[in-house]
């Protein structure tokens, strides 16, 4: 068996007898989320409700046992990430659009969202994102980051439909290449987590492959509604007319 490789945030790999025992319950963690849900119960986000969403997100993601199934499980980071990008970030700027902010082209936020992402999930910058706190909260905080810029561009109404559609695009686009990359990758590459994933019953490489199809198929999922949704919005007051 190789020897584990230690990833310095949500402790040792889970094992399935001990992972309903493994919540996070860092302080500042937990300070941050409180904090959250003080700035939501005061009214001072546009939408309570997908708010609230977004910290139950937060905590299942930070707090919850999938913080230690990530430590060892390829597949479980890339659900935790894919939890980030498309479900929490959008949630985010839909609570907090921050409208008085300016808005980069949109066009360049997909880039640096696009950029964000290919790189934390290159096998060198993956284990190097977990290697310390510090590098460890620079990857959740650039993919969340990127993330909600891009969501908060797209769902503003300041953006014409059409660019936002051709944004969730390529974003689609840009991620399923990057998963269709991972699954059919010829061997594992991320070493972090070649001495865990046995214990799940799982090799490295169809831990990998999992972890592919997560980024391939329902990661696609959340950017498929919202371009449904925006075409649908600027159809309806032709429609209308008609």
């Amino acid at each position: 068996m190789r020897d584990p490789i230690t990833i310095a945030y949500c402790g040792p790999a889970a094992l399935p007898g001990d992972l309903l025992t493994r919540w996070n319950i860092d302080p500042l963690v937990l300070a941050a989320i409180a904090g959250l849900a003080i700035v939501i119960a005061s009214g001072r986000s546009a939408n309570a409700r997908t708010g609230w969403a977004a910290a139950i997100l937060i905590t299942a993601i930070f707090v919850s046992p999938l913080c230690a199934l990530s430590s060892a499980l390829f597949s479980a980071r890339v659900l935790h990430h894919v939890l980030l990008i498309a479900a929490v970030a959008p949630l985010l700027a839909l609570s907090f659009p921050m409208s008085k902010l300016p808005f980069p082209p949109i066009a360049l936020l997909v880039g640096l969202h696009a950029i964000v992402l290919w790189v934390w999930h290159m096998p060198a910058p993956y284990q190097w994102g977990l290697a310390s706190v510090p590098t460890y909260w620079l990857m959740q905080a650039s993919l969340l980051g990127s993330a909600w810029l891009l969501w908060r561009a797209v769902l503003s109404s300041k953006t014409q439909a059409g660019s936002a559609l051709v944004a969730l695009v390529a974003t689609i686009a840009q991620m399923g290449l990057l998963a269709a990359l991972i699954v059919f990758a010829p061997r594992a590459l991320y070493a972090v987590h070649f001495a865990s994933t046995q214990a799940w019953g799982m090799s490295p490489l169809a831990d990998q492959q999992l972890a592919g199809l997560l980024m391939w198929a329902p990661a696609s999922l959340p950017y498929l509604g919202a371009g449904l949704w925006l075409a649908w919005s600027s159809l309806r007051p032709a429609g209308s007319v008609a």
